[in-house]
């Protein structure tokens, strides 16, 4: 077996007081303690269940392989770069924001983090909020803390399966109940709660503010045009500075081949319905079904995927040049507008 190959990875259930206790149909876990609130798909602590390398952590991986598993693309060889979680929300989240690169990088921390949201699942009436509402100021956003009422300065969107929301960071936002989100982001676990809805729990309302940013990038992804081809449908959902999300549809076997021309980056590959059969050179076939991730080093080349029967998943990675922020639309009451 090659030293790296697919890597089948071990999901890290996280209890939260908002969550479920009904993960289908996308885990059939039993959940009979506390409800789940997150599973945590690429972090650090997850573990490889496949081959060689059983047991071993993607921190490890990353700090031992450097390049070859990570790619050129990554901006820190030693760190995994992207953090995967699904999310089970059942009622609001408290309303967030995370520090850019570069506010990171003044408290210490690796990396800022821009995240974005995938909706595979929205009840009626489900709704996100995405920055303040035009000519909002931190001073105002203070004050309505204080005040209980902060939630109203948020621009609050409908959403549906099959959205993709884009959420930079410095962004303040909140995710409402009823959906099941696959978040993709920098692996970085810096929030910092601004407005918890009068729940007593510990807010970051100084930190939170700095690093605010009145104006951001953040809504509903422009959508780009699929591309079709016998028994596969690829499109692209999100290409940002930070990471590129695409959603694959396949009912027939394909070769995944990485471009020659390119520099690389590894591939996470995130099953939404269905099933899957990886083949690679050298190494056993590894399967995954709906809510498991298969990791791709940069290092392998090429592989065959064969749905078993029908396979629809995302695949995540991280861009190969310098690209711009994703074309996005916030609607906030009666009017929309078109962000870049």
């Amino acid at each position: 077996m090659p030293d790296l190959y697919p890597l089948l990875l071990q999901p890290q259930f996280h209890e939260r007081v908002w969550g479920t206790r009904d993960l289908t149909p996308f885990y059939a876990r039993e959940v009979t303690g506390a409800p789940i609130g997150e599973a945590w798909l690429t972090g650090d602590d997850c573990c490889v269940t496949n081959g060689s390398l059983k047991g071993r952590t993607l921190g490890e991986l990353a700090n031992q392989f450097g390049a070859r598993f990570l790619g050129d693309a990554a901006r820190d060889a030693s760190r995994f770069p992207l953090l995967i979680k699904f999310l089970f929300p059942t009622e609001k989240l408290s309303v967030q924001v995370h520090p850019d690169d570069e506010g990171a990088a003044k408290v210490g921390q690796p990396c800022g983090k821009t995240e974005c949201w995938y909706v595979l699942r929205a009840g009626a009436g489900a709704q996100v909020g995405l920055g303040l509402k035009a000519g909002t100021t931190k001073a105002e956003v203070e004050a309505a803390i204080r005040e209980k009422r902060m939630e109203h300065l948020l621009n609050w969107i409908g959403v549906h399966e099959g959205d993709m929301i884009y959420v930079d960071a410095g962004t303040v936002h909140a995710i409402g109940a009823g959906v099941v989100i696959v978040e993709t982001q920098q692996n970085s676990d810096t929030t910092y709660r601004l407005y918890d809805y009068g729940r007593p729990r510990e807010l970051h309302i100084e930190d939170g503010l700095r690093v605010t940013k009145e104006h951001t990038h953040a809504g509903r992804v422009v959508a780009g045009q699929p591309q079709i081809e016998p028994g596969k449908e690829q499109i692209n959902l999100v290409t940002s500075p930070c990471f590129i999300v695409d959603h694959f549809k396949m009912k027939r076997p394909w070769e995944f081949r990485r471009p020659r021309h390119a520099r690389s980056s590894v591939w996470c590959l995130v099953a939404t319905r269905g099933c899957g059969v990886i083949e690679n050179e050298g190494a056993a076939a590894v399967t995954f079904t709906s809510g498991e991730t298969v990791a791709v080093p940069a290092a392998v080349d090429k592989f065959l995927l064969k749905p078993q029967w029908e396979l629809e998943f995302l695949c995540a990675s991280l861009p190969v040049e310098k690209v711009e922020q994703p074309a996005t639309v916030l609607f906030e009451k009666s009017f929309s507008t078109l962000q870049r």
